[in-house]
C-alpha cells in the first residue's frame, strides 16, 4: 500500500481579494500561514509524517510546505519543486476580480472560464502587469511549453508526466509522499486518482490548508472509492470549506 498526502496551500492574499490568481505568485495571509501549521499538526495527531514533499515553484505553495514541516518537525526531508505542479494559468484573467468578472460577462462565461473542463480564459496579454512569462522561474522552460492560458484538461496535461515520472517512483520506493500545490493542479490529479469524470470534475472545490490523505494500490489508484473530500483528515470542516470556495465570485 502507497501512501499520498495532498495539501492545497494555505489562504493566499489574492484569495483574500477574490481576485484570479494563476501563476501570479503572491503569498500567504496570516490564516493561511495559520492553516499550513494545522495541517502540520493534522498529520502529526494522524501519524501521517512524510518523507518527503513535492511543491509547485509558487511560494504561496512552498511557505505553506514550509510552515507544515515545521509544524510537525519535518524541516529536514527532501523537497522536489515543478512548474508541473503550478496552479492553473488562468490567462488575462489574472488579477482580475471574480465578482466584477461575473458582471461584465456573465454567470454562464465566468462558470464556463472558471469550471468548463475544456475552455480556457483568453491567452495573457504581453501588457497584463501580473503576465509571469518573463520570470526566472521559468526561463528553462522552451516557448512552445509555456502556458498563456489553461483549462483544466491543460494541468491534467502537464501534471500527469510529473506524476508518473517523478511521484510514483517516490512512492514505489516506500516513502509517505506529500504534495502541496493548488486548487486546480490538486484536482487535475485527483481526477486522474478517482477516475472522476469531466462533467462531474467541475463541482469538486480542494478546500486551502486541509490535508487529504490517500491510500493506493499496486497500480496507484485508490484502494477505496470514497469522495475525495471525504478523504479529509477533517471531512466537516473540509466539506464547509470547499462549499465556500464554490461561493466564490458570487455564482454557483
Amino acid at each position: 500500500m502507497h501512501q499520498l498526502v495532498l495539501v492545497r496551500h494555505g489562504r493566499s492574499e489574492w484569495n483574500e481579494r477574490n481576485l484570479f490568481t494563476g501563476w501570479y505568485d503572491c503569498p500567504l495571509t496570516d490564516v493561511g500561514r495559520a492553516e499550513a501549521r494545522a495541517a502540520g499538526t493534522m498529520l502529526t495527531e494522524a501519524n501521517l509524517l512524510p518523507d518527503l514533499v513535492h511543491t509547485s515553484t509558487l511560494q504561496r505553495a512552498i511557505e505553506t510546505a514550509n510552515l507544515l514541516l515545521a509544524s510537525c518537525d519535518r524541516q529536514w526531508i527532501p523537497v522536489q519543486r515543478s512548474w508541473r505542479l503550478n496552479e492553473r494559468h488562468y490567462g488575462d484573467l489574472t488579477g482580475l476580480d471574480k465578482a466584477a468578472t461575473r458582471e461584465l460577462h456573465g454567470d454562464e462565461q465566468l462558470q464556463a472560464w472558471r469550471r468548463g473542463y475544456r475552455t480556457p480564459p483568453p491567452p495573457i496579454s504581453p501588457d497584463n502587469p501580473y503576465n509571469p512569462t518573463a520570470s526566472p522561474a521559468y526561463a528553462h522552460l522552451p516557448a512552445e511549453v509555456l502556458p498563456l492560458t489553461e483549462c483544466l484538461a491543460d494541468v491534467v496535461d502537464r501534471l500527469l508526466p510529473y506524476w508518473v515520472d517523478r511521484i510514483i517512483p517516490d512512492l514505489q520506493a516506500g516513502n509517505r509522499v506529500l504534495v502541496t500545490a493548488h486548487g486546480n493542479s490538486l484536482r487535475a490529479l485527483v481526477k486522474h486518482l478517482d477516475g472522476i469524470s469531466d462533467d462531474d470534475i467541475t463541482e469538486l472545490n480542494i478546500p486551502t490548508g486541509m490535508p487529504l490523505y490517500y491510500e493506493l494500490d499496486e497500480q496507484f489508484r485508490p484502494v477505496d472509492h470514497r469522495h475525495p473530500l471525504e478523504r479529509a483528515l477533517d471531512p466537516k470542516a473540509a466539506a464547509q470549506a470547499a462549499a465556500d470556495v464554490a461561493k466564490q465570485a458570487g455564482g454557483r
